[in-house]
């Protein structure tokens, strides 16, 4: 009996140790979660990586697409310095900038504020509310230059009703050619970061708002000293978003004004694309495409250090 037991005991099979069965579920979860991320790096070397080491190496050359690409060094960013075209671009994108970011700001956390109540309705309004930001960017742009016409349009009449005998010439007047432009990137916009903040306002605290109003703070205090803190991450992702998308902007420019009246309008991205594919100067685009990177680099990395600075 002893033999039998004996002989059963060496004929099971070895024990797999801890460490080792630790060690393979480890590489198991690893290999499936590369799997799932894979794909999206693939597409970022393919899409975006290469295409920017190209970019860069493109703003040092001189090529026109049909011949070969002769490496001129710093000469295209010589000219960029020199050229008035680029300067007035760089002056009208941060004048953009700095009129839409505020205004957007603004705009989608109020609307954020007045949709996080409890309404009748209030899921048709949000969706409303983001409505424009889905739609066409060419259904947008007629749109609002029949509304912006100067003689016809109903913004004008209105302001002639309340009594302005001269209403601006909106998207024909070099002065309020831009402000016409913010307003309509402000309204197509505010939508989308008006879902963030809301996003943001759901992790606010209860107990934080009731504590204050027990203290006898008001309305405004209660939003100056309890919501806007809680909404400091929120905050500083919709400022580097929309200031990025603020430095990037082109399509509502191209559709609206194509840079005009004069140039009143033309901004950092017109600029690279009139001179890459209208006129094939794609040396000298890639230049100005390199200089606009390195402005919201520089822009990003200001706004990181400014955040990092208010939460010590």
């Amino acid at each position: 009996m002893a033999t039998i037991t004996a002989t059963e005991t060496d004929a099971a099979p070895p024990s797999v140790p801890p460490r080792r069965r630790r060690s393979k579920l480890r590489l198991r979860n690893t290999l499936i979660g590369w799997s799932f991320i894979l794909p999206n790096f693939i597409g970022f070397g393919v899409l975006t990586l290469v295409p920017i080491v190209v970019l860069f190496y493109m703003a040092f050359t001189n090529w026109n697409v049909f011949g070969k690409a002769d490496w001129i060094g710093l000469a295209n960013f010589e000219r960029l310095i020199g050229d008035g075209s680029f300067r007035i671009s760089v002056v009208n994108t941060l004048y953009y900038s700095v009129l839409h970011i505020p205004l957007t700001i603004v705009v989608s956390l109020g609307l954020a504020l007045l949709l996080n109540n409890k309404l009748r309705g209030v899921a048709f309004f949000r969706t409303a509310a983001f409505f424009p930001y889905i739609t066409s960017i060419v259904a947008i742009a007629v749109v609002w230059n029949l509304l912006f016409s100067p003689e016809f349009g109903p913004i004008n009449e209105f302001l002639r009703f309340i009594g302005i005998q001269n209403p601006p010439g909106w998207l024909t007047s070099p002065e309020w050619a831009m402000p016409a432009v913010v307003i309509v990137g402000t309204w197509r916009d505010m939508g989308y970061y008006m879902i963030l903040f809301l996003a943001g306002l759901q992790t606010v605290p209860r107990e934080l708002h009731e504590a204050a109003r027990v203290d006898g703070a008001g309305v405004w205090q209660r939003f100056v000293n309890v919501t806007l803190p809680c909404l400091r991450p929120t905050m500083f992702f919709v400022t580097v978003m929309l200031t990025i998308n603020s430095f990037k902007i082109f399509d509502l420019i191209l559709v609206m004004t194509d840079g005009g009246p004069g140039q009143s309008t033309l901004v950092l991205s017109q600029f690279i694309y009139r001179k890459g594919f209208e006129e094939s100067q794609f040396g000298y685009a890639s230049a100005a495409a390199v200089a606009l990177f390195f402005m919201c680099i520089i822009v990003t990395i200001l706004q990181f250090l400014w955040n990092k600075k208010r939460s010590i």
